[in-house]
């Protein structure tokens, strides 16, 4: 598809999804403003808001965080030394080799998906973890499907809290995990979406809004984000970077 005719300032009629489980309790209450602002103007451009329910919110993140690390061990086997990427040198034999080249050149991130994957993979547990999150995805899919019934974009925040300087938590992986719990169910089902810029905190960090289209309808959601960000010039401004 031609992807630039879907950038057309025109919103009207439009039903907007709001998930109330997006707005919970712990939720920065700069973003939820930020938010509620954001949906006050697409109801001021014409879209229709509606009030929606995706009951199985809360397990996304944890079903994600099974689903993806199994996912990136299988796939990630394959960057041994030998059929792909770099290769350490000085090992006296292939499994020192592969040892040293996975220590070498996999970052921390990525080693800890992989030893998740694997646990969650393993004899014992795949049922008990891997299965049952691959039904969990299900539910959480079908959740989706339901909502679409009723509207035609959902929108949400992009994170629970605003954005957070470079290497700011990155001592705290589970942290960092929670910052991704609006944008993983999207995920989870297959779902297209987009984020654009909102406003700021009280401390001038940037706050994103969150655009879900059904499966394959890309042209909806950007001709939403399109018109809602003409009417802002978030978009042309710049925050101001820090951490490390």
């Amino acid at each position: 598809p031609d992807f630039t005719k879907a950038l057309v300032e025109d919103v009207k009629g439009l039903k907007v999804g709001i998930p109330k489980e997006y707005f919970v309790k712990g939720m920065d209450p700069d973003v939820e403003k930020t938010i509620r602002e954001a949906i006050d103007k697409l109801k001021e451009l014409g879209a229709e808001i509606v009030e929606i329910s995706l009951p199985h919110t809360d397990y996304a993140i944890s079903t994600y965080y099974l689903i993806s690390p199994a996912e990136a061990a299988t796939n990630l086997a394959r960057y041994d030394g030998v059929s792909y990427g770099e290769r350490a040198e000085d090992a006296a034999d292939l499994v020192e080799m592969m040892t040293k080249t996975r220590t070498q050149y996999l970052g921390e991130e990525v080693k800890r998906r992989i030893m998740i994957g694997n646990y969650a993979l393993s004899a014992g547990y795949y049922d008990a973890y891997y299965l049952k999150a691959l039904k969990v995805r299900r539910l959480i899919k079908e959740d989706f499907d339901k909502a679409f019934e009723q509207v035609d974009v959902i929108v949400c925040p992009t994170a629970p809290t605003p954005a957070y300087k470079i290497g700011e938590k990155i001592s705290n992986p589970l942290e960092m995990y929670l910052q991704d719990a609006c944008t993983v169910p999207l995920n989870l089902a297959g779902l297209p979406g987009i984020s654009v810029p909102c406003g700021y905190s009280s401390d001038n960090m940037p706050i994103g809004l969150q655009i879900i289209g059904k499966a394959l309808d890309e042209e909806t959601i950007l001709r939403v984000a399109y018109t809602y960000e003409q009417s802002q010039s978030f978009h042309n401004e710049r925050a101001q970077l820090g951490g490390n």
